[in-house]
């Protein structure tokens, strides 16, 4: 597949079309064989079952490229990339997809970085083919690089706030995955990530953990790869740590 074959072995599908197909078109044109370069331009008049397969699933490929372009989004938002940017975005990728896959992936953000992002309508193309377990998973991808540095400003907070409601999260989604990487700012972190008021009571704090362990199960990622996987880990674990932290202030078993 050239130059980013271990980045994108799991093959693109649905990215190759619309908004997001039209920003990696150009960048991976010199990657692809001859056979490819009709997937890369759109053309899929060979086959209408083929593209509705397309259309209907998604491959790890289509969920990398996906990232890759909304971390782009996420690093424009106030107007400038700096070098300490890049240098998070990169441990990020080592941390999660592994040397050999993350120098292929900075060296695609690098040349995603070099053009405009319509951010509204890739999210919203993102929105229509991914389902509401693996957008989240994103979102909170996305969140994890954004508070890496111990800060995130205000741009990029709204910037993901937008992102989160044209892909289809709702707002206690967000605000719970959002709260994740709050737990030192704000003292009533853990009920926004179960997604509950301070007063409720004891049974409903139970229930509503057993709803978010549900709604953010990492087995429900399961065909996205082991990274992603083990991304969703980390958000599960962080609802369990929010429980805990409720069930020790409020001395419940």
């Amino acid at each position: 597949m050239g130059l980013f074959s271990k980045f994108l072995a799991g093959g693109l599908g649905w990215v190759l079309g619309g908004p997001i197909g039209a920003i990696i078109g150009v960048i991976l044109a010199s990657a692809f064989d001859s056979n490819s370069q009709k997937l890369l331009s759109g053309d899929y008049s060979d086959s209408s079952s083929q593209q509705q397969s397309y259309r209907r699933s998604t491959t790890q490929s289509d969920y990398r490229m996906s990232l890759l372009i909304l971390i782009a989004g996420v690093m424009k938002a106030d107007g400038k990339v700096v070098k300490s940017e890049l240098e998070i975005v990169k441990r990020f990728l080592v941390q999660t997809f592994g040397e050999a896959n993350a120098l292929e992936a900075l060296q695609l953000l690098k040349d995603i970085l070099k053009r405009e992002i319509p951010i509204e309508p890739v999210a919203a193309q993102i929105g229509a083919n991914l389902n509401y377990s693996s957008k989240s998973e994103l979102l909170h991808m996305l969140c994890v690089i954004a508070f890496a540095d111990g800060q995130v400003v205000s741009a990029e907070l709204n910037l993901l706030q937008r992102i989160a409601q044209l892909m289809g999260i709702s707002s206690a989604d967000f605000q719970s995955i959002l709260s994740m990487f709050d737990s030192k700012q704000d003292k009533n972190w853990a009920y926004k990530v179960l997604e509950i008021e301070p007063s409720a009571s004891e049974e409903d704090v139970k229930k509503a953990y057993r709803k978010m362990a549900m709604k953010f199960h990492p087995d429900k990622v399961n065909t996205l790869g082991e990274e992603v996987k083990k991304s969703a880990t980390e958000k599960f674990k962080k609802v369990n740590d929010a429980y805990q932290a409720i069930k020790q202030e409020r001395h419940f078993k």
